[in-house]
């Protein structure tokens, strides 16, 4: 039987997030895994970020941390070097991790569920979308728990110590710099993670707790949060300096390999090229 267009929708999505988030993820763990050797280390729930990309529920929190991180760092500097403990964001994270892991746990949960439809259940194809009447009862109240605490609480908390953070920046300087366009990047980068990638997930269970049922558009929904894959990688290079020093790195090794592919295709040596463009300007 051919795939269905929708099929073939999903599985190139999914596709793209793997083939451009892998990389650019790989590239910042190295660039952490060089930065953590420093005295300085970097932030360590960042780092986490990164083993547990294609997590909704880690995702969110961890974002927390970022802003609340940036936010420190630029409101009370000083403090903040003091005070700045890698430990901190290890327990940060595991604690995540736990409550994450926890409720996530429902899946497994929700198969041993006893059921009166039995026969209905086992004529089913075992999926996290065909519940019985029965499990819906313990699901959809599990999924709007879920949106609560790991989409709307945490998408709150980020918008504010971001709106905090380029409150403070603005107000510091009327010369827009580098650091402001970063800041906002950071944030446009973490509002379309949020909003384009965990909206629409999360939407769908506060509609199908209201319309008891598991809406049918769930399944495209998970897939727009496998493009968070790719958006992390882009708030990890607006909010350390490492990473960014590791990718502007990489460009510049790819644009000189490119640079000399070219000269070797072309027949033409560097030094020929140097003699000719300053013939050409004497």
């Amino acid at each position: 039987m051919a795939p269905s267009p929708q099929n073939l929708g999903l599985l190139l999505v999914y596709f793209l997030s793997f083939l451009f988030g892998l990389p650019a993820n790989l590239l910042a763990l190295w660039a952490f895994l060089g930065h953590v050797r420093q005295p300085h280390p970097a932030p360590i729930h960042i780092l986490l970020l990164i083993g547990f990309y294609c997590g909704i529920y880690c995702s969110t929190w961890l974002l927390v941390g970022i802003s609340v991180e940036r936010y420190h760092s630029v409101a009370f500097p000083l403090q903040y070097k003091l005070n700045r403990r890698p430990v901190y964001g290890v327990i940060a994270a595991v604690a995540i991790w736990l409550l994450s892991f926890g409720h996530c746990s429902v899946v497994i949960i929700v198969q041993y569920l006893p059921t009166n439809s039995s026969r209905e259940a086992n004529s089913r194809p075992v999926s996290y979308d065909n519940f019985t009447q029965e499990q819906l009862c313990v699901v959809l109240p599990v999924r709007l728990e879920l949106c609560l605490l790991f989409f709307f609480i945490p998408m709150g908390v980020t918008i504010f110590f971001y709106w905090r953070l380029v409150r403070i920046l603005v107000s510091q300087s009327q010369v827009v710099t580098r650091k402001h366009w970063r800041a906002v990047a950071l944030v446009v980068a973490t509002l379309f993670n949020f909003l384009v990638c965990f909206r629409p997930y999360n939407v769908s269970h506060v509609v199908g707790f209201f319309n008891k049922t598991s809406e049918r558009w769930w399944v495209c929904a998970v897939v727009l949060t496998a493009l968070n894959a790719c958006i992390d990688p882009l708030i990890l290079y607006f909010s350390s300096s490492a990473v960014r020093r590791a990718f502007d790195k990489r460009l510049q090794s790819g644009g000189a390999s490119l640079a000399g592919y070219w000269r070797r295709r072309t027949g033409q040596p560097a030094a020929e090229r140097g003699n000719g463009s300053l013939g050409a300007a004497i």
